[in-house]
């Protein structure tokens, strides 16, 4: 694998440090939505040395140079999505988890009636539970 973060990361005109590689094998290949800090706890359990600072300066650098997309999706909540295609999200109630809902699952109404404001992107946040079965 790291060859190919290794080439993702040139491609985004990142120069590929030691500790840039270690954050990129785990949270762009997470299916996970995950906060800094557990960021941060994922890599520390293969490359111990890694600073909070440097997790948090590598999340940074990879949302500018949109490998990351940051997410609010609570009050005092970032979290980091490594899916970059355009697609919705539900939080599961019980859990806590942040699942991908496709774009195309999900329809919109009357975007254009929203006054004054030309809409240059949204995307919707649903909370719920698992269905009783």
């Amino acid at each position: 694998m790291r060859p190919d973060v290794v080439d993702l990361l040139t491609g985004h005109g990142i120069q590929p440090s030691a500790h840039r590689v270690a954050v990129a094998q785990y949270v762009l290949t997470t299916e996970e939505h995950p906060s800094a800090d557990v960021v941060w706890a994922r890599v520390r359990e293969r490359f111990p040395m890694i600073s909070r600072a440097t997790v948090y300066n590598t999340l940074n650098l990879f949302v500018e140079k949109h490998l990351l997309r940051e997410l609010h999706l609570a009050p005092d909540s970032v979290v980091f999505d490594p899916n970059m295609d355009r697609h919705h999200h539900l939080i599961d109630e019980e859990t806590g988890g942040i699942h991908d809902v496709p774009w195309n699952q999900v329809e919109v109404c009357n975007i254009e009636a929203i006054g004054e404001y030309e809409i240059s992107d949204y995307q919707v946040v649903m909370h719920g539970r698992r269905r009783a079965t």
